[in-house]
Protein backbone atom coordinates (compact mmCIF):
# COMPACT_ATOMS: atom_id res chain seq x y z
CA UNK A 1 0.00 0.00 0.00
CA UNK A 2 1.41 3.46 -0.85
CA UNK A 3 2.33 5.74 2.02
CA UNK A 4 2.87 9.45 2.39
CA UNK A 5 4.52 11.59 5.02
CA UNK A 6 3.14 15.11 5.32
CA UNK A 7 4.28 17.86 7.65
CA UNK A 8 1.94 20.67 8.57
CA UNK A 9 3.18 23.85 6.93
CA UNK A 10 -0.10 25.66 7.05
CA UNK A 11 -0.71 24.73 3.43
CA UNK A 12 -3.78 22.54 3.60
CA UNK A 13 -4.15 22.27 -0.20
CA UNK A 14 -0.73 20.56 -0.45
CA UNK A 15 -1.72 18.05 2.22
CA UNK A 16 -4.99 17.40 0.38
CA UNK A 17 -3.04 16.80 -2.83
CA UNK A 18 -0.81 14.24 -1.11
CA UNK A 19 -3.79 12.51 0.49
CA UNK A 20 -5.66 12.42 -2.85
CA UNK A 21 -2.63 10.95 -4.63
CA UNK A 22 -2.44 7.98 -2.28
CA UNK A 23 -6.10 6.99 -2.00
CA UNK A 24 -6.08 3.16 -1.97
CA UNK A 25 -6.90 1.52 -5.31
CA UNK A 26 -7.67 4.85 -7.02
CA UNK A 27 -4.90 4.25 -9.55
CA UNK A 28 -6.58 0.98 -10.58
CA UNK A 29 -9.70 2.95 -11.56
CA UNK A 30 -7.56 5.25 -13.72
CA UNK A 31 -5.81 2.31 -15.41
CA UNK A 32 -9.22 0.80 -16.22
CA UNK A 33 -10.31 4.10 -17.80
CA UNK A 34 -7.15 4.21 -19.93
CA UNK A 35 -7.73 0.65 -21.13
CA UNK A 36 -11.36 1.47 -22.00
CA UNK A 37 -10.09 4.34 -24.20
CA UNK A 38 -8.16 1.90 -26.41
CA UNK A 39 -9.73 0.39 -29.52
CA UNK A 40 -10.45 -3.36 -29.45
CA UNK A 41 -7.37 -4.17 -31.56
CA UNK A 42 -5.07 -2.57 -28.93
CA UNK A 43 -3.84 0.32 -31.07
CA UNK A 44 -4.11 3.75 -29.46
CA UNK A 45 -7.17 5.81 -30.36
CA UNK A 46 -6.40 8.96 -32.32
CA UNK A 47 -8.17 12.23 -33.01
CA UNK A 48 -7.28 14.39 -35.98
CA UNK A 49 -7.92 17.69 -34.19
CA UNK A 50 -10.08 19.52 -31.66
CA UNK A 51 -11.04 23.19 -31.63
CA UNK A 52 -11.07 25.82 -28.91
CA UNK A 53 -14.64 24.97 -27.87
CA UNK A 54 -13.69 21.36 -27.12
CA UNK A 55 -10.55 22.51 -25.28
CA UNK A 56 -12.71 24.78 -23.09
CA UNK A 57 -14.94 21.80 -22.26
CA UNK A 58 -11.89 19.79 -21.22
CA UNK A 59 -9.96 22.28 -19.04
CA UNK A 60 -11.17 25.15 -16.83
CA UNK A 61 -8.79 27.82 -18.19
CA UNK A 62 -10.26 30.93 -19.85
CA UNK A 63 -9.01 34.16 -21.43
CA UNK A 64 -6.54 35.65 -20.77
CA UNK A 65 -4.97 32.46 -19.43
CA UNK A 66 -6.19 29.94 -22.01
CA UNK A 67 -2.99 29.49 -23.98
CA UNK A 68 -3.83 26.95 -26.67
CA UNK A 69 -6.15 27.54 -29.62
CA UNK A 70 -6.36 24.09 -31.17
CA UNK A 71 -4.94 20.58 -30.83
CA UNK A 72 -3.91 18.20 -33.61
CA UNK A 73 -2.23 14.79 -33.99
CA UNK A 74 -3.82 13.48 -30.79
CA UNK A 75 -2.97 9.92 -29.73
CA UNK A 76 -5.05 9.26 -26.61
CA UNK A 77 -2.95 8.35 -23.60
CA UNK A 78 0.30 9.12 -25.43
CA UNK A 79 0.86 12.43 -27.22
CA UNK A 80 -0.64 15.53 -28.82
CA UNK A 81 0.30 18.80 -30.49
CA UNK A 82 -1.18 22.04 -29.19
CA UNK A 83 -1.27 25.13 -31.39
CA UNK A 84 -1.00 28.67 -30.04
CA UNK A 85 -1.30 31.60 -32.43
CA UNK A 86 0.61 34.40 -30.74
CA UNK A 87 -0.90 37.88 -31.27
CA UNK A 88 0.13 41.36 -30.17
CA UNK A 89 -3.28 41.77 -28.48
CA UNK A 90 -2.33 39.49 -25.58
CA UNK A 91 -2.12 41.34 -22.25
CA UNK A 92 1.38 40.17 -21.27
CA UNK A 93 2.88 42.08 -24.21
CA UNK A 94 1.89 45.41 -22.61
CA UNK A 95 4.73 45.02 -20.14
CA UNK A 96 6.93 42.24 -21.57
CA UNK A 97 8.31 44.25 -23.39
CA UNK A 98 6.52 47.19 -25.02
CA UNK A 99 9.32 48.04 -27.47
CA UNK A 100 10.09 44.38 -28.28
CA UNK A 101 7.19 42.06 -27.33
CA UNK A 102 8.40 38.66 -26.12
CA UNK A 103 6.11 35.90 -24.85
CA UNK A 104 7.20 35.03 -21.29
CA UNK A 105 8.83 31.62 -21.08
CA UNK A 106 6.64 30.61 -18.15
CA UNK A 107 3.60 31.06 -20.39
CA UNK A 108 5.13 28.75 -22.98
CA UNK A 109 5.55 26.13 -20.23
CA UNK A 110 1.93 26.77 -19.16
CA UNK A 111 0.81 26.22 -22.78
CA UNK A 112 2.63 22.86 -22.67
CA UNK A 113 0.81 21.99 -19.45
CA UNK A 114 -2.58 22.97 -20.91
CA UNK A 115 -1.92 20.80 -23.95
CA UNK A 116 -1.01 17.89 -21.67
CA UNK A 117 -4.02 18.49 -19.38
CA UNK A 118 -6.38 18.45 -22.36
CA UNK A 119 -4.81 15.20 -23.56
CA UNK A 120 -5.30 13.66 -20.10
CA UNK A 121 -8.98 14.68 -20.00
CA UNK A 122 -9.59 13.37 -23.52
CA UNK A 123 -7.96 10.09 -22.47
CA UNK A 124 -9.82 9.68 -19.16
CA UNK A 125 -13.20 10.77 -20.49
CA UNK A 126 -16.05 13.17 -19.70
CA UNK A 127 -16.00 12.56 -15.93
CA UNK A 128 -12.74 14.55 -15.79
CA UNK A 129 -13.86 17.54 -17.89
CA UNK A 130 -13.26 20.86 -16.15
CA UNK A 131 -11.24 19.31 -13.31
CA UNK A 132 -8.34 21.27 -11.89
CA UNK A 133 -4.82 20.19 -12.81
CA UNK A 134 -1.91 21.25 -10.59
CA UNK A 135 1.78 21.38 -11.51
CA UNK A 136 3.89 19.16 -9.28
CA UNK A 137 7.31 19.47 -10.94
CA UNK A 138 8.97 21.32 -13.81
CA UNK A 139 12.41 19.99 -14.73
CA UNK A 140 14.99 20.83 -17.35
CA UNK A 141 13.20 23.90 -18.67
CA UNK A 142 15.18 25.48 -21.50
CA UNK A 143 14.33 28.57 -23.52
CA UNK A 144 16.16 28.67 -26.82
CA UNK A 145 14.84 31.72 -28.67
CA UNK A 146 12.21 34.45 -28.19
CA UNK A 147 8.59 34.02 -29.28
CA UNK A 148 6.64 37.09 -30.35
CA UNK A 149 3.53 38.34 -32.11
CA UNK A 150 2.89 36.61 -35.43
CA UNK A 151 4.54 33.35 -34.36
CA UNK A 152 2.63 30.08 -34.25
CA UNK A 153 3.71 27.82 -31.40
CA UNK A 154 3.40 24.10 -32.06
CA UNK A 155 3.61 22.42 -28.68
CA UNK A 156 4.34 18.68 -28.77
CA UNK A 157 3.73 16.82 -25.51
CA UNK A 158 4.45 13.15 -24.96
CA UNK A 159 3.55 11.12 -21.89
CA UNK A 160 6.55 9.62 -20.13
CA UNK A 161 4.47 7.84 -17.50
CA UNK A 162 1.34 8.02 -15.38
CA UNK A 163 0.25 6.55 -12.11
CA UNK A 164 -3.10 7.21 -10.50
CA UNK A 165 -3.91 10.85 -11.16
CA UNK A 166 -0.27 11.95 -11.61
CA UNK A 167 1.03 12.26 -15.17
CA UNK A 168 4.55 13.11 -16.38
CA UNK A 169 5.19 14.65 -19.80
CA UNK A 170 8.03 15.86 -21.99
CA UNK A 171 7.13 19.02 -23.88
CA UNK A 172 8.82 20.78 -26.80
CA UNK A 173 7.56 24.04 -28.29
CA UNK A 174 8.55 24.96 -31.84
CA UNK A 175 8.09 27.92 -34.18
CA UNK A 176 8.55 27.16 -37.88
CA UNK A 177 10.03 23.78 -36.95
CA UNK A 178 12.72 25.31 -34.71
CA UNK A 179 12.74 24.46 -30.99
CA UNK A 180 12.04 27.52 -28.82
CA UNK A 181 11.45 25.86 -25.42
CA UNK A 182 11.36 22.47 -23.76
CA UNK A 183 10.65 21.02 -20.34
CA UNK A 184 9.71 17.86 -18.50
CA UNK A 185 6.86 18.31 -16.06
CA UNK A 186 4.41 16.40 -13.93
CA UNK A 187 0.93 17.35 -12.86
CA UNK A 188 -1.94 15.98 -10.84
CA UNK A 189 -5.53 16.00 -12.06
CA UNK A 190 -8.05 16.28 -9.25
CA UNK A 191 -10.69 13.57 -9.52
Amino acid sequence: MPAAIAYSTGRKPLFRLAREAFRPNKWLDDVDKEVEALPADGTPATLESIDIMRIMEAIPHRYPFLLIDRMVDIVLGQSAVGIKNVTVNEPHFQGHFPARPVMPGVLIIEAMAQTAATLVVLTLGPAFEGKLVYFMTIDGAKFRRPVGPGDQLRIHVEKERSRANVWKFKGIARVDGVSVAEATFSAMIMG
